[in-house]
């Protein structure tokens, strides 16, 4: 019995040591990556939006890249998610504001609920999604007069911001590899059993 929980205790320690690490070279990649992404996207939409317009926006992307920079393998932060995930909250965010237009808590909920049915359908589950529908349903009006418009610009334009951001300083640095499956555009050759 000593000898299991010893052995026990050291892993524990093992994992305990390696959890805690400091990687400054990680930490340099994931900085770089986050804060061009965010800079850019904040400085392609500076003229369109106002001020509390883009710190919904920037929100949204900024959760976004901390999966996407920070939990490089994660599942979620995978190109097909990120992509999937933004834009189908973003048409069912839209379709919701003009289906319940004067009710913004009802909105709100049923958009996000939606969202995330939806994302779980078509296996795209990206957490910040749901913001990125909250968010045409809470926007200022300059947002919510968007409508479908709201989908390309500003979220695939940020989302392509930050996934071409990604691709290219997670793939700089010599200990990461973004996205996991290289060949994850290659929709045509994808078999579903």
């Amino acid at each position: 019995m000593r000898k299991h929980l010893r052995k026990h205790m050291r892993m524990a320690r093992y994992v305990i040591y390696k959890e805690t690490l400091v990687d400054f070279k990680d930490h340099f990649w994931t900085f770089l990556g986050s804060f061009s992404g965010i800079a850019l996207i904040g400085f392609f939409n500076n003229n369109m939006f106002s001020a509390s317009d883009s710190v919904f926006l920037i929100g949204s992307f900024g959760a976004s890249s901390v999966l996407i920079y920070g939990i490089v393998n994660s599942p979620l932060a995978q190109p097909r998610n990120v992509i999937g995930g933004h834009l189908i909250c973003a048409l069912v965010g839209v379709t919701v504001h003009k289906l319940i237009p004067g009710n913004i808590w009802l909105a709100s909920a049923f958009a996000v609920s939606v969202s995330i049915v939806f994302m779980q359908i078509t296996r795209t589950l990206h957490p910040p999604g749901g913001a990125t529908a909250l968010i045409a349903n809470i926007g200022s009006e300059k947002i919510t007069s968007l409508g479908y418009k709201y989908v390309l610009s500003p979220v695939l334009s940020g989302v392509l911001i930050l996934l071409l951001v990604a691709i290219f300083v997670n793939n700089m640095a010599p200990n990461r590899h973004y996205p996991k499956n290289k060949h994850w555009y290659k929709i045509w050759k994808r078999r579903y059993r």
